[in-house]
């Protein structure tokens, strides 16, 4: 029977406070921000690191980024992963979903491919949750969406899924090659196992590190060149402001303003 072979597509995103866009640029603003693996595709993480628990094989790492995500990435191998693929070019820099997509697919290619591509359902820093089925449709494959629990049969091919809907849930089966998308916390990513986190942190041969040469990209389809989306411009969406009334005068007056405000209220 075949080793089963997952790749986890991991996204190193600015911690949701400190989320801020270059104006002129109208690209996120990466200094001097502190970062974290995406809350979703963690959650993508540990469901395919249980998946091996259960069945064997490897479980690697892909991302796209700058080297300096390579940290946060590591976690990821002490958690229980086998090898970390960093994508990291200037060219790359930039891309909107479409570009991302594309890239991520040509990662995936110059591995050999995988039997299952998981993914969080979306980013804390875009939103869009596109990526899954952008992958699934640059690598022609099926794909399993906003899961909550996933099994495989290697002898079959197949994958199965459930799914939570309104009033219940559904079972989804598709056959490998396939795209998973996992949904948000439907599950609690374990912690670093500490006997791995000095492999996890210092093996030379746990990364390998990838430009758009090495993909075989083509550029018209990678980093700004590739992303036809555009932003045109920021606003601040307005916020709800709580209606305030001073009262004024001595402590007895005050009750009793507050006593006729109430009444009148009911």
């Amino acid at each position: 029977m075949p080793e089963l072979h997952t790749v986890v597509c991991v996204k190193v995103v600015p911690k949701s406070e400190e989320i801020r866009v270059d104006t002129e640029t109208m690209l996120l603003v990466r200094e001097d921000v502190r970062s974290e693996i995406n809350s979703p595709d963690m959650n993508a993480l540990e469901m395919a690191i249980d998946l091996k628990n259960r069945h064997g094989g490897r479980v690697d790492i892909l991302s796209m980024g700058p080297p300096s995500f390579e940290p946060f990435l590591r976690v990821g191998l002490a958690m229980g992963a086998d090898h970390i693929y960093l994508l990291s070019d200037r060219e790359l820099g930039g891309a909107d979903t479409l570009a991302t997509t594309y890239t991520l697919a040509q990662g995936i290619r110059r591995m050999g491919g995988a039997d299952m591509i998981f993914c969080g359902e979306e980013s804390a820093d875009g939103a869009t949750g596109q990526v899954p089925a952008g992958l699934a449709e640059w690598l022609d494959i099926g794909q399993l969406t906003l899961l909550t629990q996933v099994d495989v049969d290697m002898e079959l091919g197949t994958s199965t899924g459930r799914r939570e809907v309104k009033g219940g849930y559904e079972i989804l089966e598709v056959p490998l090659p396939c795209v998973v998308s996992v949904k948000t916390a439907c599950n609690e990513p374990r912690f670093m196992d500490f006997q791995r986190k000095p492999w996890a942190f210092e093996s030379e041969g746990t990364l390998t590190l990838w430009n758009a040469s090495d993909l075989d990209a083509d550029p018209d389809y990678i980093g700004l060149t590739g992303s036809p989306t555009n932003v045109s411009r920021l606003a601040e969406a307005p916020t709800r402001q709580r209606r305030r009334q001073f009262l004024d005068g001595s402590p007895e007056e005050i009750a009793g303003q507050l006593a006729a405000i109430l009444t009148k209220a009911l």
